[in-house]
């Protein structure tokens, strides 16, 4: 944060403003006493002229002039970058506020509650630490909520949310008797049976649907070797009803415990670009790579990038620190202003570093090509 002191007199104030990059910005603007006005801006050095500067006129715009003590302030490159410093800063001030402040909406994911003796799946925003499987995050409710209905249809979980109390004379639901669901309700089956199901389930959330997908397909190659057309035809109509369910999900939901991404953004830096890490579904400190050569060394991006991710110390945080961030990311990802690009991978073992060399260039290009405001 680049920090002046505007204490002294308001021609210093005056001289301070007009010396301001007129660049996107996250910036603090302090008081002698109490709290700060936080905010960010597209234009830092209009905004806060507007804010501090001179007016011969009664406004009723708002002005800090006779306020402000104190400024702070940090350039930002990316839409991403302003708003993960608007929020770590946020937090930082107003850490009873903070989420206000910033509209934090949390996305929804889809739920396999796995902590109750019959589980079932549900749609929910909150990432709590009890036992459970999580697939997310979506775009919007409608959309978690259309996946979930449609990958049902593949097997035969419960629906309903009540707390099971099996027994014979349960009057059941239209899931029961459309063959839909097992009914564990009724005492069709035990808990070892439906716990099976369930773990079909969890595989094919984990697996992106291979654990279903493979199997079917095998099943429709040998069927069709053996000249048996009708069954092959079958088990092919069951493929693409799958591979349907699978377009259904929107494009950064998966198993939480394998979201695995690196977001590439411009930086305030000249000669530099920002990567923003997620690792098995936890933020991760960003990274600032550097075009420059170290020590003046040629040495290649992929070899570089190779030595950055090799030594990546991967850390977790709380459970709400890591739902907000993925609110973060989500939200930039699913907008209509995401700058940057994004990369996903299996893990950090298999990390494409020549679709990752790609991507960095790419955005290097778009930086080095954008018109100076």
């Amino acid at each position: 944060m680049v920090v002046i002191d505007v204490s002294a007199d308001l021609a210093h104030l005056d001289q301070s403003l007009e010396q301001l990059p007129n660049l996107p910005a996250v910036f603090l603007l302090w008081p002698e006493r109490g709290a700060p006005y936080l905010a960010r801006t597209a234009l830092l050095r209009r905004r806060l002229s507007r804010l501090m500067g001179r007016r011969d006129r009664p406004s009723r715009l708002l002005n800090l002039r006779e306020v402000v003590r104190r400024i702070e302030y940090q350039i930002t490159a990316s839409k991403l970058e302003s708003a993960v410093r608007l929020y770590e800063l946020a937090r930082a001030h107003f850490p009873d506020s903070y989420s206000e402040i910033v509209k934090l909406r949390m996305p929804p994911y889809v739920k396999v509650v796995l902590q109750n003796d019959y589980p079932r799946t549900q749609i929910t925003t909150h990432i709590a630490r009890t036992h459970a499987f999580y697939y997310g995050p979506f775009r919007s409710r409608a959309s978690a909520e259309r996946f979930e209905s449609q990958f049902l249809d593949l097997f035969q979980i419960r629906r309903c949310q009540e707390d099971l109390i099996p027994s014979p004379n349960h009057p059941g639901c239209i899931y029961g008797e459309m063959g839909m669901c097992l009914r564990p309700c009724q005492q069709v089956v035990g808990p070892d049976e439906y716990a099976h199901e369930v773990s079909r389930v969890v595989e094919f959330l984990s697996t992106d649907g291979k654990s279903l997908l493979d199997p079917v397909a095998s099943s429709r190659d040998r069927l069709s070797e053996e000249m048996r057309f009708e069954e092959a035809a079958r088990q092919h109509k069951r493929f693409e009803k799958i591979q349907e369910v699978l377009k259904a999900r929107d494009d950064l939901a998966r198993d939480l415990d394998k979201l695995n991404g690196v977001a590439i953004t411009a930086s305030a830096e000249t000669g530099a670009i920002e990567l923003w890490i997620v690792a098995n579904g936890w933020w991760q400190d960003s990274r600032r790579f550097r075009f420059e050569m170290p020590d003046g060394q040629p040495v290649s991006l992929d070899r570089r990038l190779r030595d950055l991710f090799e030594k990546l110390e991967l850390r977790r945080s709380d459970h709400r620190e890591r739902q907000e961030y993925l609110a973060l990311l989500a939200r930039w990802y699913y907008s209509s202003w995401r700058d940057g690009e994004w990369l996903d991978f299996e893990d950090f073992g298999h990390l494409p570093y020549r679709r990752l060399v790609n991507a960095i260039s790419r955005v290097a290009r778009q930086e080095t090509t954008e018109p100076e405001p």
